[in-house]
């Protein structure tokens, strides 16, 4: 199966679909990523624009989730910021203003105090 990630006009990922590989792979089975696009968009309208993504994050980062985001410009996908606090590295993942806790306990992120609140149930 292929995936294809709708994105708008400002490369924010609206929906993605499933379609069949008998669409995306040619007579030499070789994967053709137009050919799914252009599955997508007679499905969808013209003036649609879609991007392959993989599941299994073979390619183009990870795979497009709704709200995430596409950079073209380095051909991946971003998973939406989780809070405003966290900044983008330069393997395209979001960070923390701080390091996560590694004494093996749980944690979850506090954005009002900028601080891993210890999970305590």
């Amino acid at each position: 199966m292929a995936h294809f990630a709708e994105i708008d006009e400002n490369n924010i990922v609206q929906r993605v679909i499933v379609i069949s590989n008998d669409v995306t792979f040619d007579e030499n089975n070789q994967e053709i990523e137009q050919r799914g696009i252009d599955f997508c968009k007679s499905l969808c309208g013209e003036n649609t624009t879609w991007v392959q993504t993989s599941y299994n994050n073979n390619f183009r980062k990870q795979f497009a989730g709704i709200g995430s985001s596409y950079d073209k410009t380095n051909n991946v996908f971003i998973e939406a910021q989780p809070y405003e606090s966290w900044v983008l590295n330069s393997e395209f993942d979001w960070e923390a203003p701080i390091d996560y806790p590694g004494d093996g306990k749980n944690y979850l992120w506090n954005e009002e105090t900028k601080s891993w609140d210890l999970i305590t149930e």
